[in-house]
């Protein structure tokens, strides 16, 4: 029988995947479902990129690690889009089927963990929200016990001629990442001397942006929907949330740009 776009897309099997839990179902549940099943599809290619980054990196690949940045950038920019269509969803239409979330959260999302931990965002309490997720628990902890992105951009630095201290190097890579000066001096110097590569310290610096950009919207949407209750499931909520605003997950792109 001929491959047709529903088999190759398995679309039966994905549509029949949005099942609203109240009853009689309430017009919103839908909307939500969506954006949430449609947001792990995005962390999934997300995690996709960024391992590719980590082998184009490894590999010298400058022109390799550019497309994927700007590629991954894009996603990041349609993840803030889509927060556009969530607030169309007003408090009172959450409300009317929140209780049927029941212990559910996207604070257990085991994908979103993953890929903060592929950024170098290192928090090993973070992995007990989702130690009940059996595909996902895994492969966080995989993930956790990896080099992050920011190792394998070392690497890449170091291809480049960069000088990178062995403390750096040799710093655990379960612990999150630090800004160092002297990598920093490395990458402003590089910004000097080789343009090509500050095309891609830019295009890093944009991902990291469009993931701040992103936190900050999500707070803003839950906050607007929920105030400050607890967030489903017993999370923490807004308050919760508001600590990661702003967090660079490159922090010594950031911290060169003062001497520019």
């Amino acid at each position: 029988m001929a491959l047709t776009y529903g088999k190759y897309l398995k679309l039966e099997t994905l549509l029949d995947l949005q099942t609203p839990m109240s009853d009689p179902a309430e017009h919103d549940e839908m909307l939500f479902i969506i954006v949430h099943q449609t947001y792990e599809l995005w962390f999934k290619q997300l995690l996709h990129e960024l391992d590719k980054v980590c082998r184009d990196f490894d590999h010298g690949d400058l022109f390799g690690a550019l497309a994927t940045f700007k590629r991954a950038r894009t996603i990041m920019k349609t993840l803030v889009g889509q927060l556009d269509i969530l607030e169309t969803m007003t408090p009172m239409s959450f409300s009317s089927f929140r209780d049927r979330l029941e212990t559910s959260s996207g604070f257990q999302s085991a994908q979103f963990r993953e890929f903060e931990f592929l950024l170098g965002y290192k928090r090993p309490d973070m992995m007990k929200p989702a130690a009940a997720d059996a595909r996902g628990a895994p492969l966080m902890s995989k993930r956790f016990e990896e080099p992050s992105v920011i190792d394998h951009f070392y690497t890449f630095l170091e291809k480049q001629g960069a000088t990178i201290p062995a403390t750096v190097k040799q710093a655990p890579v379960t612990e999150s990442t630090v800004a160092n000066e002297a990598v920093q001096d490395e990458i402003f110097r590089l910004y000097n001397e080789r343009p090509e590569l500050s095309i891609l310290f830019e295009l890093m610096t944009d991902f990291d942006e469009g993931l701040q950009e992103w936190r900050y919207r999500h707070v803003k949407v839950v906050e607007r929907t929920i105030g400050v209750k607890p967030g489903t499931g017993g999370s923490l909520g807004v308050d919760f949330l508001k600590k990661s605003l702003f967090l660079q997950v490159f922090p010594d792109l950031w911290a060169v740009r003062h001497r520019m």
